[in-house]
């Protein structure tokens, strides 16, 4: 699962340390649920994790993009609800605009969710 954190109009983004190959890279934060756990609470853990913040929410945001293990990646629009985002498990963090969302070097999953992304950015900027 990924977050899309979505706040005066600018999307944070978190740059990958690992594996080797995505290192560098960026995307939109997130991980796996664990065994029982809904998209809603595996995204407010992962993000406490990975983050430090408190999130809530998540409306679905583009498509699901197949994984090579049968899983699929689904992305959700999240609202920041306390803390500052700390990259406690990325090499750093960035807020970026619908223009630079299409300049970053995303990691291949996340780039699919560029057009539905910018209509969030837009929209709700």
């Amino acid at each position: 699962m990924a977050a899309a954190i979505i706040v005066d109009g600018r999307l944070l983004l978190a740059q990958r340390t690992r594996p080797p190959e995505l290192a560098g890279l960026w995307e939109l934060p997130g991980g796996k649920a664990e065994a029982g756990e809904t998209a809603e609470d595996a995204l407010r853990r992962e993000l406490r994790e990975e983050l430090g913040i408190e999130v809530s929410g998540g409306d679905r945001i583009g498509d699901d993009v197949p994984l090579p293990d049968g899983r699929v990646l689904r992305a959700y629009r999240v609202e920041l609800v306390s803390g500052t985002p700390v990259a406690l498990d990325h090499a750093d963090l960035r807020w970026v605009d619908g223009r630079e969302l299409g300049e970053i070097d995303l990691v291949g999953n996340d780039r699919g969710w560029v057009p539905d992304l910018r209509l969030h950015l837009n929209g709700w900027g």
